[in-house]
């Protein structure tokens, strides 16, 4: 018996020990205040709710670890004890029938956002409305893939009150409407002739509950408006305009289960950053479903005689070359393919087990003649093609059969 009893003793000093710090787990300082305690279990439960991570043991066991350092920590009196003694005396506080109890880390989320403290689209619950916005990203993330974050604001349930509204949780049931917010009113239209309406209860706004002491943080409304931050996945080959839909993400309310935030997620005007990244040629390149477009401007000696070299700096840093030898000629409005220096093409338009995939890098030449010559350039110019013009030279009019004067066309009757 004794034997038993010093191996329980040892599992639970093992326990205790390998128990990870809650305040490391919140992601908190340990002078962290009660909002910021609040605000932390509102991101992570979210994060690592099992519902939101289907078959993941870990998530499942990260949740609870959640929900007990927050247990823990909100509390006064068991988060001086957890500062002065850690885990042993949390360990000791419980067995020695102290008065808080550990909470259902389910009831603990309902409690926070509302429902049943689960997430889903069934079980007949009221569901509140999608939030939709836009996301602008440079190209460059299109074909790099990048995880970043975005902020939106939104109504969330006051984390001061938990959404009861009442500075010291008391919420009385209205007692002219017995809590339904609504009251039927009975109105004579006539001697004889009375109508029964139903009307919002004047005395509780048609709420149904009575708070004698407002939340100072929501007024008593039992949300807030507030920034919130999620982590954005972006893929590579992602299509403009595709939507990233985070499930219960969208405004919250004590009284309905969260909808869902859908991101459109759309491409930001080019534009030349401060970093070495956000300086390269890709950063202007155009983009049209899998392939990419760029314009590349050449002098009238570059299109005319060739023997050029052009580094395009793609939008990865690897560089591109376009070159001519001497005597080959561009002509003005030549577009040049480049096969696999497009756009990838994103993973869930490949067929299955497919390689990695690019499109085409579509060059458009354009040739810029000067405005101005010197006048023994123009006279060396001017000499030369007069040369070959006389010696083989010929009329366009001619040569295509131009008239030399106006044509008379046949006359035609008014209709």
């Amino acid at each position: 018996m004794l034997l038993r009893i010093l191996l329980l003793l040892g599992c639970l000093t093992l326990a205790v020990l390998g128990a990870e710090d809650f305040y490391k787990l919140l992601g908190l300082q340990k002078d962290a205040s009660e909002r910021e305690i609040k605000k932390a279990y509102r991101q992570l439960s979210k994060k690592y709710h099992p519902d939101k991570n289907p078959g993941d043991d870990s998530a499942h066991d990260k949740f609870v670890a959640i929900a007990e350092a927050y247990d823990i920590l909100i509390d006064e009196e068991t988060r001086r004890i957890y500062d002065q003694y850690g885990h042993e005396g949390i360990q000791q506080h419980k067995q020695g029938g102290g008065p808080r109890q550990h909470h259902d880390p389910f009831d603990l989320f309902r409690s926070f956002f509302g429902g049943t403290g689960h997430f889903g689209h069934g079980g007949g619950e009221r569901r509140g409305p999608n939030m939709e916005v836009r996301v602008a990203v440079p190209l460059r993330d299109f074909y790099n893939g990048r995880k970043t974050e975005f902020t939106v604001e939104k109504q969330a349930i006051c984390s001061s009150c938990e959404g009861s509204g009442s500075a010291d949780g008391h919420v009385e049931t209205c007692d002219l409407c017995g809590g339904r917010g609504v009251r039927i009113v009975r109105q004579q239209l006539a001697p004889g002739l009375f109508q029964q309406v139903q009307t919002h209860c004047e005395k509780c706004g048609g709420k149904g509950k009575m708070i004698k002491h407002p939340c100072p943080v929501c007024g008593g409304s039992r949300v807030v408006r507030e920034p919130e931050t999620h982590e954005l996945h972006i893929e590579k080959g992602m299509p403009q305009g595709v939507r990233i839909t985070y499930e219960n993400e969208a405004d919250e309310s004590p009284d309905w289960v969260a909808g869902d935030l859908i991101v459109h997620l759309v491409e930001t005007e080019p534009r030349l950053g401060q970093e070495d990244h956000e300086r390269t040629d890709g950063t202007f390149f155009r983009r049209r479903g899998k392939d990419l477009f760029w314009r590349e401007v050449l002098s009238l000696r570059e299109a005319w005689m060739g023997d050029w070299r052009r580094n395009i700096t793609h939008l990865d840093g690897h560089i591109v070359q376009l070159s001519r030898k001497r005597g080959e000629v561009v002509q003005p409005n030549h577009v040049e393919v480049i096969e696999n220096e497009g756009m990838p093409v994103w993973h869930q338009l490949l067929e299955n087990n497919a390689e990695e995939q690019y499109g085409a890098l579509h060059v458009e030449y354009v040739v810029v003649l000067p405005d101005q010559m010197e006048k023994s350039m123009e006279k060396d110019f001017w000499n030369m093609w007069e040369k070959y013009r006389k010696k083989s030279g010929v009329v366009l009019d001619k040569e295509w059969g131009r008239p030399e004067g106006p044509i008379k066309m046949p006359e035609h009757d008014e209709l």
